[in-house]
């Protein structure tokens, strides 16, 4: 008898799971279930699939459809602001980068800031970053940099390991607007590590149609969840929105020598239309 029931319950379950299925392809999808408000069944057999996208064999490590801006080895992906003091013997009016490049990591030197002579959009982000140990200064002074998104868009790059500053100036911050969930610091002198995802604002002319929006790990912690940013960040002043488009990321010197190592982009499309035509 409890093989009899058995046999029945598993029947039905089989029939459960095949019933709607394509007879071409019985175990991929359906096509006779509800709709989704995109458009699409639920479970539906023809919706796009997703590109395939191969790991890194190690943490941090950039995927297979990674862009690496910096691999340790050269800035021939970046060049400089031509923002340093003209006064400096360093200064390069060509706006060569010209920060120090030396045992895998890129040190800030006080030649200006750099950034990416590609522009960006929508992105998954990634960058390791270590400050001065022992500590150089303190509060904003404290291996202070930043990684501004768009050239706009700063996540706050700081020493915030037992070094106060203004909540909304630490690292993991959206510079002058939001402070980060928890302070995840790592000590003076150790590696750490921002995992960038940025939504780029929307424009329409001159009128502003969706903010931009940013998520940002701090060693492996949630310290933004898609805040929204409320303009370009600026020190001591409200932020405001301009038109722009696509743009470059910017790196900033801040008078410290803090070094980045490990850089690499995903470029994404985050407010990709998915609805069925």
């Amino acid at each position: 008898m409890k093989r009899m029931v058995l046999g029945l319950v598993v029947g039905v379950w089989v029939a459960g799971v095949s019933r709607g299925a394509d007879s071409k392809k019985p175990s991929v999808g359906y096509t006779d279930t509800p709709k989704l408000p995109s458009g699409w069944c639920v479970h539906d057999i023809d919706r796009p699939q997703p590109a395939v996208v191969a790991p890194a064999a190690a943490i941090g490590a950039p995927p297979s459809d990674a862009i690496v801006l910096f691999d340790g080895t050269g800035l021939s992906g970046w060049v400089g602001t031509k923002q340093a003091d003209p006064t400096k013997k360093k200064y390069n009016p060509e706006g060569q980068a010209l920060w120090k490049v030396e045992n895998g990591y890129l040190e800030c030197t006080p030649t200006g800031s750099i950034m990416t002579k590609q522009k960006f959009g929508d992105c998954q982000f990634h960058i390791e970053w270590q400050t001065a140990n022992p500590r150089q200064g303190d509060s904003q002074g404290a291996g202070n940099s930043g990684v501004f998104m768009m050239r706009r868009y700063e996540t706050q790059v700081l020493d915030n390991f037992e070094n106060r500053t203004y909540a909304d100036g630490m690292a993991g911050c959206v510079y002058g607007q939001t402070p980060p969930l928890v302070n995840a610091c790592k000590k003076p002198g150790e590696w750490q590590s921002y995992d960038i995802v940025f939504q780029a604002p929307r424009f329409d002319g001159d009128t502003l149609v969706s903010p931009a929006y940013v998520t940002v790990f701090l060693n492996g912690i949630l310290v933004q969840h898609k805040t929204e940013i409320l303009g370009a960040t600026v020190h001591k002043k409200l932020p405001v929105y301009k038109p722009h488009g696509k743009d470059v990321i910017l790196l900033q010197d801040h008078n410290n020598n803090t070094r980045f190592r490990n850089i690499w982009i995903r470029e994404l499309d985050l407010l990709k239309d998915d609805r069925k035509q």
